[in-house]
């Protein structure tokens, strides 16, 4: 069928099996409307793909970023990493609550009696009742 064009790409991807994948996602891409980029001549869509990648029309690269990403259900968003001082910072805070839990005399709590939890009991008021339950 494309014997000429899957010789002419497998120099451009190793991988038969990693070919046979970007060219399927490229040729969904092209029947979903995409343009192309080279001419069609009345190929279908699966050889269009092909003779893209042998061309290198498009890059093998971005189309296995994007077969990747179109395969991805929760996509990750790059965040800046802290620099070495701000995390040395977070160590050291930590350190500090560390030492902190280990002194009893700065650890305080609240404290309710009996009597206070009763009188709080009691002015809460039940709810109304309604016909709907």
């Amino acid at each position: 069928m494309a014997r000429v064009t899957v010789e002419d790409c497998i120099d451009k991807v190793d991988n038969r099996f990693e070919l046979v994948l970007l060219a399927g996602h490229r040729a969904r891409q092209i029947s979903q409307g995409a343009p192309i980029t080279v001419p069609r001549d009345n190929d279908k869509n699966p050889v269009v793909a092909l003779r893209e990648i042998a061309d290198e029309t498009l890059s093998p690269d971005d189309l296995k970023e994007d077969l990747i990403h179109s395969l991805q259900k929760h996509v990750e968003v790059d965040e800046p990493e802290a620099d070495g001082e701000a995390i040395a910072d977070q160590t050291g805070a930590a350190v500090a609550a560390t030492d902190a839990d280990d002194a009893e005399e700065n650890i305080t709590f609240d404290r309710m009696t009996e009597e206070d939890l009763l009188a709080g009991i009691e002015g809460l008021v039940p709810p109304e009742k309604s016909d709907d339950y």
